[in-house]
Parts: C-alpha cells; structure tokens; sequence
C-alpha cells in the first residue's frame, strides 16, 4: 500500500507533467491550455490512485477489479463534460469547466472510498489550478504579448 507521501508526491508530479505540456498549448494559443491539461491528468492520477487503494483495500476480501472503477467514471464523466463544452464560430469554450467537473468525479470516488489523503489533496491542487493559475496564465500572455 503506498504511504501518505508517495500519494500526495504522485499527484503533485501529476500536475508539474502536465503542467509543462499544458503551458506549451497555451503559449501556442490552443483551445485547452494550461489548466485544462492539468486538470485532465491530476484527474487521471486520483482515479488511478483510488483504483489502487480499493483494491489494497479489498484484496482477498472480495473480487475487485481496480480498472472498473476508473474506466466507469472516465465513461460516465466524458459524457457530462462534453455538455460542458460550448463551440462558437471562432472558438471552443468550457474545456476547463469540463475537466473540472471530470476532477470533481475523481475526488468524489477518493471520498467515497474513504482515501482522503488523495482526495484533500487532489482538492488542493485543483483550487490551486483553477485560482493561482489564471493569474499564471494572464502573466505569461501578458508577457508573450508583450514581446510583439
């Protein structure tokens, strides 16, 4: 079973990976930037470490098959989250609303397993996401616009 520390190590790596990605789209103008490829894997690390955690859980207890859950939320989620997602003409919004709301069934399934270190901690760094980098991203294409 992990230990507190790798759990919370795991979803911070999450969100630095990502992150590098997701700040390159930006800088190119991409219609999910930043947060929205944070998002996206922060949730995918949770659901992972919750698939985990049940099955320690319930190893020899009972038949559990830790993929299940994860590939269940991920189905169900894609479908709300695409309700999220509005097309303009000239632009795609709502791609942050929707990982937001994917995220959210994440930390929903941590609560529920009662794997509260992953989910306190995947709420954290989602708020983080959401309020500290908005700041983030208007600094950088600031600067970016800036340069031309």
């Amino acid at each position: 079973m992990l230990n507190d520390m790798q759990i919370v190590l795991r979803l911070v790596a999450s969100v630095f990976l990502s992150g590098l990605i997701g700040l390159e789209r930006q800088v190119q103008r991409r219609n999910a930037g930043l947060r929205t490829h944070i998002l996206v894997c922060l949730g995918s690390c949770l659901i992972m470490l919750t698939s985990l955690y049940v099955f320690d859980i319930y190893n020899g207890v009972a038949s559990i098959d830790p993929s299940r859950i994860a590939a269940g939320v991920i189905t169900g989620i894609g479908f709300l989250g695409a309700g999220a997602i509005l097309r303009d003409q000239t632009e795609i919004k709502g791609l942050t609303t929707a990982a937001s709301l994917w995220i959210t069934a994440g930390i929903g399934l941590a609560v529920g397993c009662g794997f509260y270190t992953g989910a306190i901690t995947a709420t954290i760094l989602t708020i983080a996401v959401l309020l500290v980098l908005r700041y983030a991203e208007r600094k950088v294409l600031d600067k970016v616009a800036e340069r031309k």
